[in-house]
């Protein structure tokens, strides 16, 4: 057995472990390897009700003004909204791009060089380990080339219509906010921007309503890939197909039921798609995402992880 197979086995063997103690599962990364050049563009699924959902790529973002310290009295940027004249929070739920060159980071792996080529190279084989056999041979997304060949600093962008990074550490939202100017929300800002001026527990009003927000779809798709939701939550596919014909992931502000009114402007996601981190020193998350078991709102909130931690279903947005 070689030293590669023993390693990949006994990340598998320490993640079954792992379960028991933690609400989710995350495989350890194996040591990083030379990468090797991904596809240029991944292949279509197979039919059925899951395909492939393929969202914006290689879009470069100029960089933008750092704004440093508070807004100006009653004013904020363009890309977040005013909270009762207070504070500043990002319209939309971020997406990375890499510091220096404002090239866009691939949503569906842990923002950093080493993390991104250990998890493409090893979902290779670890795809066909478990599951059914029809969803094995879904490809994984390819990460563009300088993000597993360069090392980089990202900075969160806050824009419509774009699939939102998940697989963020606590650690990465945080500079992901500082490198944009920005900074993490805490949780009397995010929960009271979530609530809106109507103060009410969901976006929408007080009364949990299925389908309004993208949280407790009721399908997860390490369940669908895997054959359990406890298993492989780094695996790069997790949001990036659809489901009945819509991605579990949605894109930034194409849930318009879900939305948290502030005046004239909004809020959009901040219960579902992705649970957001918040800025607490022992680690905490807000809001739920898509497949969440939650009906808590505004107030759905997991602390059982550290700032270090991060899989799938995890983001960020930021203040000011």
């Amino acid at each position: 057995m070689g030293w590669a197979t023993w390693h990949l086995r006994g990340a598998v063997m320490g993640a079954s472990a792992f379960v028991t103690q933690c609400t989710c599962d995350t495989p350890p990364e194996p040591t990083p390897s030379a990468p090797a050049t991904p596809s240029v563009a991944a292949e279509a699924a197979s039919e059925g009700p899951i395909v492939l959902y393929l969202p914006d790529a290689g879009v470069v973002v100029p960089p933008e003004e750092i704004r440093p310290g508070a807004p100006p009295r009653g004013r904020c940027p363009a890309d977040m909204v005013n909270v009762a004249g207070r504070y500043c929070i990002d319209r939309y739920e971020a997406r990375l791009v890499d510091v220096e060159k404002g090239r866009r980071v691939s949503p569906y792996y842990h923002p950093t060089q080493g993390s991104t080529a250990a998890t493409f190279k090893s979902w290779e084989d670890l795809r066909f380990t478990m599951g059914d056999k029809e969803y094995q041979r879904l490809p994984l997304p390819a990460p563009p080339f300088f993000q597993l060949s360069t090392r980089f600093d990202v900075r969160a962008v806050s824009e419509a219509n774009v699939v939102p990074n998940g697989y963020l550490s606590g650690l990465v939202a945080e500079t992901a906010c500082k490198n944009a100017g920005k900074r993490l929300c805490t949780e009397e800002e995010w929960v009271t921007a979530c609530r809106g001026d109507a103060d009410r527990k969901f976006p929408y009003g007080e009364t949990f309503e299925p389908g309004r927000c993208n949280v407790l779809r009721g399908v997860h798709p390490a369940a669908i890939l895997h054959g359990s939701a406890s298993l492989g939550h780094l695996d790069p596919r997790l949001n990036h197909f659809t489901y009945e014909g819509r991605p579990l992931l949605h894109a930034t502000g194409t849930t318009p039921d879900c939305v948290s009114r502030w005046a004239d402007d909004g809020i959009y996601d901040m219960v579902g798609n992705l649970d957001e981190w918040i800025d607490d020193e022992q680690g905490a998350f807000l809001g739920g995402f898509y497949a969440r078991n939650t009906k808590e709102g505004c107030q759905s909130k997991i602390t059982a992880h550290p700032r270090a931690y991060y899989d799938y279903s995890l983001g960020v947005r930021c203040c000011l």
